[in-house]
Parts: structure tokens; C-alpha cells; sequence
């Protein structure tokens, strides 16, 4: 991988480890559904000037409007709602953790669609060991009333493992920030209606919920997301996926630190675990690589 997709790797891998902290202070204010609102206003804000100005917006809709919408649900609409709303129940350390089961499902997803030739020794073992990480940690940390907030997660990783698939394979040649802006447009749009009569109860929220709503919409939105089509473009989306690494361990550091959250024995045996199991998932297979593939895996990349 060339040196400024390095550099969008690590950008990524501490951008979006940074979200879960931002929402769990969020919803301590504000409704699951106004976070998301105002997210979405504030990336929207910032996207959809740069795409006017590079006119592609209207050729991207009248073409791709069926991909583009597919994207907008499985990356934005449904997965940003279930998240805000589980972390309502969860930890942003749990949170942050189980969603490193994206590469997972993303192997899986790609197998499925004919993007691998097989699933190696390896591969299965490390999603096997995922599977026995994220085991641990619920059977360590997870209480009985906290079920339905797993499974929203669970809906949140299966559309993030698929929607870098929409991009890569239906809107190859659309612009990412056009993208971007497009479903931050939706998914404003489909939540304004629950979230506007509730901004009038928000106006007495303390400033760092505000300035975590302002930050999830600058950082962790409009230029995450303009950084995350520019990754997919340089790396693929298998690799670029491989963020979620580093994502988990991000958000349980700021969880412990910043938010006081307890580093359980849950978190302590299966976060190493669940990040070990996501390198051998998403390993590729030498002897099924491109030349091309060779030496990006000769060259270091996971």
C-alpha cells in the first residue's frame, strides 16, 4: 500500500475509534434519534456544497440512485440509529469492541458474493476465534437486560461489512464526498420528521453534549467519511475494513480514561482475542493473490 494510503489507514483506524465516546456523551442528553439528526445536518452542511461545486450530484442520481440509496441504509440511516440507541445500554468500550466483528461478516459477505476464491485454514481459524472472543466478553460482561442492545449492534456490523461492497462493486465511478453527502441529505430528511419537535427539549443540554454532536458531525462524519471512500479507493474494501482493528482498542482507551468505563476481565481476555481473530480473517491467501496483491502482502499489509 503506497504511502498516503498509510496514511488514510491511520487516520481512519483513530477517527472512528473515536464515536463511540462522542455518542455515549451524546445520548446522555439527547434522544438517539436527534443525535443522528444533527449529525447528518452537520456532515450534510459540510459535503454538499463541495459535491454542488463539483457538479457531479445530478449525473450520480439520475444513474446510481438505487446503489446510492441501498449505501445511505446500510452505512448511515439504519446502522447510525441502533448505535446511538444501543449506547444507551452498552459501554462505548463494549460498543466499540463488538463492532470489530465487521471484518467477520465482511469476509463472509465477500465469499458469498464470489470477491473470495476460498476461505483458508487460517482464515477460518482466526473468524473462529473471534467468534470465541466476542463469546467472552458477553458471557463476562453482558447482563440479562442488555440482549436487545446486542442485537442492534449485531444489525449495525452487518451493514457496515456490506455497504463498502455497494461502493466498490455499484458506484465505482461516483465521488465519494458525492456519495457521502447524498445519504447524509436521506438520512436527515428520513429522521427530521421525530427529531425537530424534540431540538425545543434540547436547549438546556451542558456544552460537552453539544460539542460531542458537533464533533461526531465534523470529525466523525463529513471528513471521516470523505477519508473513507478515498481508503476504499486506494486499498479495497476488504482492506480498508481492516480499520476496525484498531477502532476497538481507540474506543476502549477513551472509554476508560475519559468516561470512567471499567476495564472488565471481559474486555482484558476478549478484546486481544476478537483483534488477533480479525488479522487471520481477513488475511489473504498467497497462493490465491493477484501480482498485484502479492506486493501490497509482501509489502506489510494486513
Amino acid at each position: 500500500m503506497s504511502r498516503r494510503g498509510w496514511a488514510l489507514f491511520v487516520a481512519m483506524s483513530v477517527i472512528w475509534g473515536v464515536p463511540y465516546l462522542l455518542i455515549k456523551v451524546a445520548v446522555g442528553e439527547f434522544s438517539p434519534v436527534v443525535v443522528v439528526f444533527l449529525r447528518c445536518v452537520i456532515g450534510a452542511a459540510l459535503l454538499l456544497p463541495w459535491t454542488l461545486a463539483r457538479g457531479s450530484l445530478g449525473t450520480a442520481l439520475r444513474q446510481h440512485w438505487r446503489a446510492l440509496l441501498v449505501f445511505t441504509v446500510l452505512e448511515m440511516t439504519m446502522p447510525w440509529l441502533l448505535l446511538s440507541w444501543a449506547e444507551t445500554e452498552l459501554s462505548s468500550s463494549l460498543t466499540g469492541l463488538l463492532v470489530a466483528g465487521v471484518p467477520f461478516v465482511a469476509a463472509l459477505t465477500a465469499r458469498l458474493a464470489g470477491e473470495e476464491d476460498r476461505l483458508s485454514r487460517v482464515r477460518v481459524a482466526g473468524m473462529v476465534l473471534g467468534v470465541v472472543g466476542i463469546a467472552v466478553l458477553l458471557g463476562l460482561d453482558i447482563g440479562g437486560g442488555q440482549w436487545t442492545a446486542i442485537g442492534a449492534v449485531v444489525l449495525v456490523v452487518i451493514g457496515y461489512a456490506t455497504a463498502p461492497m455497494i461502493i466498490s462493486r455499484k458506484l465505482p465511478d461516483v465521488p465519494g464526498v458525492t456519495a457521502s453527502a447524498v445519504a447524509l441529505v436521506v438520512t436527515a430528511l428520513v429522521y427530521a420528521p421525530f427529531a425537530v419537535p424534540r431540538l425545543g427539549d434540547a436547549g438546556g443540554a451542558p456544552p460537552e453534549a453539544w460539542l460531542s454532536v458537533a464533533a461526531l458531525g465534523v470529525v466523525c462524519t463529513a471528513l471521516a467519511l470523505a477519508l473513507f471512500f478515498a481508503l476504499i479507493r486506494e486499498a479495497g474494501p476488504q482492506r480498508a475494513l481492516i480499520i476496525t482493528f484498531v477502532n476497538p482498542a481507540v474506543a476502549v482507551l477513551l472509554g476508560v480514561l475519559l468516561l470512567d468505563e471499567p476495564f472488565t476481565l471481559g474486555l482484558a481476555v476478549g478484546l486481544p482475542l476478537v483483534l488477533l481473530g480479525c488479522v487471520l480473517a481477513t488475511r489473504r491467501s498467497p497462493a490465491r493473490s493477484r501480482p498485484s496483491e502479492m506486493a501490497d502482502v509482501d509489502a506489510g499489509v494486513p
